[in-house]
């Protein structure tokens, strides 16, 4: 009889913790003589195998065991390698499906005709071939936006959350939040000498695209102004908070952390370069916007630090390791119940299973009037009493 055979990938941006699920996925295979594909580079290895080429198959699928699996736990990053690819919208065909009839998307791009190819029967076509009964994802909401059409296609897969944006849906906590908030809370408070030696205003951007939970529970934690995605700031009463927030500190200087995806009124976060597979372009510092305009409306010196990859290397702390072990086991066992379409979640800060976000419904997004103050640009900290443990709840 064939073992059963499962695939496991990590998509978008790596966060520390996903070594631990990979390695609790596979250890426990081990336990149930089940088979572990890692499929490198997320859901290019589903794209661009060509299974007749042993070379791009050692490239893009590896055999995992307890032996090579071992040690992975104890370093970031994901040994799988990840990337931005949308097998629905390829803009580019590999070389060994060229003139293959894939259903095809027509649109304009500043003034040029685009195409995109959607090679979902291609992947399918794969899976079926390696013989993969069941798909653990990893990633955020892009990735798990096509793990989501897998499973309407009829594929059994089981999400797993992870961005340090923390802002998938349906989960109050993603792998890698809590690690970004450790890297950003100890690279403001060293820098903190830096600034106070120099009298200057302290500005520091981390990543949030689209949501403020990065900047808001670094402001939380060590207790300075942040700007978030979902509310504009008034400029100039930020700059003035910021100024007798210097005033008043014996060592004469201020702090401030933007999420990447903050703006004030009048200014919306500037974007470059071409679009990735989902549509994001890189957004400009805001920070660098921000320091500007300070120093035009009130003559003040600043220093920028932009802390946004710094948060995502090295290895994971505590919560990190916990929760990425939790979520390991708990998508393992759900495989073992032959449950599909379901992705590990912390709800009302317990751990359980939950259906995969809806794509259509974008990333999750602070709840403004519970967390932070728009009067002073500060988290919320009063009435706390009877919430989760990450003080948010799922949504």
């Amino acid at each position: 009889m064939a073992k059963k055979r499962i695939g496991i990938l990590t998509g978008g941006g790596d966060v520390p913790g996903l070594n631990s699920v990979i390695k609790s996925v596979t250890y426990r295979s081990s336990e149930n003589d089940i088979e572990v594909f890692g499929l490198r580079r997320g859901w290019e290895a589903l794209t661009h195998v060509n299974l007749e080429d042993p070379a791009s198959r050692s490239r893009y699928i590896i055999p995992l065991n307890r032996e090579n699996t071992r040690t992975i736990d104890r370093h970031g990053g994901t040994v799988l390698h990840s990337s931005r690819t949308n097998p629905s919208k390829m803009r580019k065909l590999p070389d060994h499906l060229t003139g293959k009839d894939f259903p095809v998307s027509l649109g304009t791009k500043s003034g040029s005709n685009t195409k995109t190819w959607d090679v979902s029967p291609q992947v399918l076509a794969n899976l079926a071939a390696l013989g993969i009964e069941y798909l653990i994802a990893i990633g955020g909401d892009d990735t798990l936006s096509y793990a989501a059409k897998l499973n309407q296609f009829g594929v059994k897969v089981i999400a797993v959350p992870k961005t340090m944006d923390n802002d998938v849906r349906n989960t109050e906590y993603c792998i890698g939040f809590s690690t970004a908030i450790t890297r950003a809370t100890d690279a403001i408070q060293r820098q903190r000498t830096t600034v106070g030696s120099h009298e200057r205003i302290g500005i520091f951007r981390v990543f949030g695209r689209d949501a403020g939970f990065t900047a808001l529970y670094t402001a939380y934690a060590i207790s300075i102004r942040c700007a978030i995605p979902e509310y504009k700031v008034d400029l100039d009463k930020l700059i003035q908070l910021l100024i007798e927030d210097k005033r008043r500190n014996p060592s004469n200087y201020a702090l401030v952390v933007l999420s990447e995806g903050a703006a004030w009124e009048g200014y919306e976060p500037r974007e470059y370069g071409e679009a990735d597979a989902y549509g994001h372009r890189k957004k400009a510092s805001v920070a660098e916007s921000l320091a500007e305009e300070i120093k035009e409306r009130s003559g003040q010196e600043t220093i920028v630090s932009d802390l946004t990859y710094e948060l995502r290397s090295g290895a994971p702390d505590f919560i990190d390791k916990l929760i990425a072990l939790t979520f390991g086991n708990m998508a393992y066992d759900a495989m073992l119940d032959g449950k599909t379409g379901l992705m590990t979640a912390v709800v009302d800060g317990c751990f359980d299973l939950v259906p995969i976000p809806d794509p259509k419904l974008g990333p999750r997004k602070l709840d403004v009037a519970a967390m932070y103050s728009t009067e002073r640009y500060r988290p919320n900290y009063a009435n706390k009493r009877g919430l989760p443990v990450f003080l948010t709840r799922a949504s």
